[in-house]
């Protein structure tokens, strides 16, 4: 009896080795025994780095990949943290390495103690693993251009293995105590009998036009906006038609900041389709800062949310300055108010796009 009750108690202690090692369960689902905590990590494919700055712990990173130098002000991750880019790249990255084999060479040269990737399957990590004799630990969002409770796992995964735990409970909170703040200001609303909204401008292998839309959009879903979309598309992403988005003739018009450059430029080419929505002709049609880009910026996206809000329900959102509170999330996740930054890139959130 005393030796089963020894057995149990090792067991609930959770995967603990001897000799200051971790033995934990990966998003893969693989186990994997790492270091801990680990002194120098590098991180593979989107999203990857990005938990690792909400977690505190960016003074472990030995090498970034050159995608991350490439596009310095899309992200406010990499804007909060800029001094990043001095360190050596471990590879292009980007959405075409995806599920695919890293620079083993680069990744060698950097000398990381464990490497963290999104999105590459169970027999390509273990793989990766055996040939670089490196712990990988496989990490994830979700679906791609959202987060779920994937995510949050994720983040608490992270922060077992870097001695960050408190952290990752911290962030969890923090976005969770956003959406619950946006739930109850929207309470009580029926999402049926409010104006109809789409999103126009949603990267998509690159910047894209007015018709490149989300059929689930979440800050839409936040605020129980009416998406005119939603439901159309299983796999969230759809490109819509200008006759179509004629038809549907949305009440008030979003414009994802990534593709505003487009949308402009299309305007001054074929004013006439613009003028038959109703939204562009009666002013109702507002600037969004762009969310995914490496995955979902998730700060970006209650920041989003926060403005749609107080376009959609100004009596329910009088209190919220856009950029103030935007400033608000930038600083808990990233360390830095970079809103600033992000209204240079996008322009200001909220602001109306107008056909002059």
């Amino acid at each position: 009896m005393k030796r089963i009750v020894i057995i149990l108690c090792l067991l609930c202690l959770g995967f603990i080795s001897p000799a200051g090692a971790v033995t934990v369960q990966d998003m893969a689902g693989r186990t994997v025994t790492v270091a801990a905590p680990p002194q120098r990590i590098v991180c593979l494919a989107p999203g990857t780095l990005r938990l690792i700055i909400y977690l505190e712990a960016k003074a472990k990173v030995v090498g970034v990949e050159a995608i991350e130098k490439r596009f310095p002000t899309t992200r406010p991750y990499w804007v909060a943290n800029s001094e990043l880019s001095r360190l050596p790249s471990v590879g292009p990255g980007g959405p075409g390495s995806i599920n695919g084999e890293p620079d083993l060479e680069a990744l060698l040269a950097a000398a990381p103690d464990l490497i963290f990737i999104t999105y590459l399957e169970r027999r390509k990590a273990d793989t990766l693993q055996a040939k670089l004799g490196i712990p990988v630990v496989v990490l994830s969002y979700g679906p791609f251009g959202r987060f779920d409770e994937t995510m949050y796992r994720s983040l608490r995964l992270a922060g077992k293995i870097l001695g960050k735990e408190a952290r990752a409970s911290e962030v969890v909170t923090f976005i969770r105590k956003a959406e619950a703040d946006l739930a109850q200001r929207v309470e009580g609303e029926n999402s049926e009998e409010q104006p109809g909204v789409f999103v126009g401008g949603i990267g998509f292998k690159g910047t894209q036009g007015i018709g490149s839309t989300e059929t689930a959009y979440a800050p839409f879903d936040w605020v129980k906006a009416r998406n005119v979309v939603a439901g159309q598309s299983t796999t969230g992403h759809l490109f819509v038609g200008r006759e179509a988005l004629l038809a549907m003739d949305p009440d008030i018009i979003f414009i994802d900041g990534g593709g505003r450059g487009n949308v402009a430029r299309d305007m001054r080419a074929k004013p006439a389709f613009y003028q038959g929505l109703t939204a562009f002709r009666e002013g109702r049609v507002h600037t969004l800062h762009s969310y995914n880009w490496y995955m979902t910026n998730i700060g970006t996206a209650m920041g989003d949310a926060y403005a749609i809000g107080k376009i959609l329900y100004p009596h329910r959102f009088a209190d919220i300055d856009p950029a103030a509170k935007a400033d608000e999330i930038y600083t808990f996740l990233v360390g830095k108010p970079v809103y600033g930054q992000m209204k240079t890139a996008y322009g200001p959130l909220g602001s109306k796009l107008t056909m002059k």
